[in-house]
């Protein structure tokens, strides 16, 4: 089981969260502001933060690239708000997922799942092949985790770079969705704004858009691939 601190400045939110996951035999401690929160993070040793975004002290947006600077613990945004850009800023930021309030005590506890499997993959020094892995003028090392793209590093984020990966070991092939989520996210349901998200982002740093597309393909309703370009 997990050390939980949930991060939630509403007290009915609160109590709830703090119910369920004790229910579920993990160890909780909670705190209603950023400044606890990191203080808390620095002090104690935790598996997993659930991070809301509407505290009374600071914006959970900030707290979050703070918590970044102290400590790498798997952060789950819990938000009410649902805006796109602030999304993709938040998860550029350091989130590992986040969840859309209301959301069901069964929904966190699959999100809360798959990031403590990657988590502790990671911590188990889990290795990637040692091999390069080529594919047009993309060159990606797993095991050093660098990707180059004709000759020049690319500044991927963890996510980005676990995404591109996965489908560089598969040129060609179209990956559905779900496999996707399956594998590089671990979960085994979620929303696809996710993988659009980070799609989004790859194609940004590899010189190319949804509608012009170099590496990266959609396939509508089926999936993804990625090739070399033509």
């Amino acid at each position: 089981m997990a050390r939980v601190l949930v991060v939630e400045d509403d007290q009915f939110v609160r109590s709830a969260l703090i119910r369920h996951l004790t229910e579920a035999a993990h160890t909780v401690r909670s705190v209603g502001t950023a400044l606890e929160a990191l203080r808390e993070v620095a002090q104690v040793g935790f598996d997993v933060v659930i991070l809301d975004l509407g505290l009374p002290d600071l914006d959970g947006g900030e707290a979050l690239k703070m918590l970044r600077g102290i400590t790498d613990v798997p952060v789950i945004i819990a938000t009410a708000r649902d805006d796109e850009a602030e999304i993709v800023r938040l998860l550029n930021d350091g989130a590992d997922d986040y969840l859309t309030k209301p959301f069901s005590v069964e929904h966190l506890s699959a999100r809360m799942a798959a990031v403590l499997r990657r988590s502790r993959a990671t911590a188990a020094g889990a290795e990637p092949p040692s091999r390069v892995i080529r594919v047009g003028g993309l060159s990606i090392d797993p095991l050093r985790r660098q990707a180059e793209l004709d000759g020049a590093a690319l500044d991927l984020t963890r996510r980005e770079f676990d995404l591109l990966a996965f489908l560089a070991e598969r040129p060609g092939v179209v990956v559905a969705r779900k496999e996707l989520l399956a594998e590089v996210w671990q979960q085994s349901y979620g929303d696809d704004q996710t993988i659009d998200v980070h799609l989004s982002w790859l194609r940004r740093k590899l010189g190319e858009t949804a509608a012009r597309p170099r590496y990266l393909h959609t396939l509508r309703g089926v999936g993804v691939k990625l090739e070399p370009p033509r």
